[in-house]
């Protein structure tokens, strides 16, 4: 099998393997594309929380970016935690040089332990100028509220966290519903001219590590062979949902989703 599409990874490392550049390696190459990396941070952290969080020079990561890209074209690029404005500046750069249109941003800025990721002048250079350069933002509920500066009680504050986002500046967002107290899961995709709303049975369960991260990858690289955004999106939310289904149940505390939930091994190792 020959990867369908190439995809550049901007993210920092998780150790424990469940989210981060690993989480999203996993996801593009279980879904049958090929991955390439800039590393923003490395994290030590496991199921139970996170420990430390050290910096990648901003310039190695343009560096990451660039040379990479300089080789093997990106069809797409997936951007997860920028853990400083230098860094933040230093990936903006980088993407003015490249010219990919397919860029899609997780706005990383909470742990699922709690742990905050991110601080205030990032969050406002991402909000400035950062996510007016992608085709796609993909912020939980915590996120989208930081992000519109408003308070998400509902489904209808969802849609008008997000319509506040597209006037912001935002081309698409798609709004993930999992931490509204509801048995329905409601992942909400907005654009200028449409809601769309992808419902799915929340599934009760610790072990979902990794989800935004997964989800992000996911949409990346559907949408990189070709599928449309919002189908790009879709899909990737049903795979989420099988990997969580099928989850492992590593660790003590929030453990990682199964990202080879699509591989079938056909052939046969002596």
């Amino acid at each position: 099998m020959k990867p369908k599409s190439k995809i550049l990874i901007i993210a920092g490392s998780d150790s424990s393997g469940g989210a981060g550049i690993q989480a999203d390696i996993k996801t593009i190459t279980s879904l049958g594309s090929y991955a390439m990396t800039a590393i923003t941070a490395i994290t030590s952290q496991n199921t139970t929380g996170v420990i430390s969080i050290s910096s990648i020079d901003p310039k190695e990561i343009s560096r990451q970016i660039e040379f990479t890209s300089k080789d093997i074209k990106p069809d797409s690029i997936k951007i997860g935690m920028l853990h400083s404005e230098k860094v933040i500046n230093a990936v903006i750069k980088s993407l003015d040089k490249l010219n990919i249109k397919k860029i899609i941003l997780d706005p990383v800025m909470i742990a699922k332990s709690g742990t905050k990721l991110i601080n205030n002048p990032t969050i406002n250079i991402l909000k400035n100028k950062l996510m007016k350069k992608t085709v796609l933002i993909t912020p939980n509920i915590p996120e989208a509220e930081i992000l519109s500066n408003t308070k998400i009680n509902s489904v209808k504050d969802m849609i008008l966290s997000g319509k506040i986002l597209i006037k912001l500046g935002a081309k698409n967002v798609l709004i993930k519903g999992g931490h509204l107290s509801s048995r329905i899961i409601k992942d909400i995709f907005i654009s200028k001219n449409e809601v769309k709303i992808f419902s799915n049975k929340k599934i009760l369960t610790q072990h979902t590590h990794g989800t935004g991260c997964t989800l992000s990858s996911a949409i990346a690289t559907y949408y990189s062979c070709g599928k449309t955004l919002k189908k790009s999106c879709e899909m990737a939310i049903k795979y989420v949902n099988h990997a969580i289904r099928t989850r492992p149940k590593y660790g003590k505390g929030h453990g990682p989703i199964n990202h080879l939930n699509t591989i079938i091994i056909n052939k046969k190792f002596k």
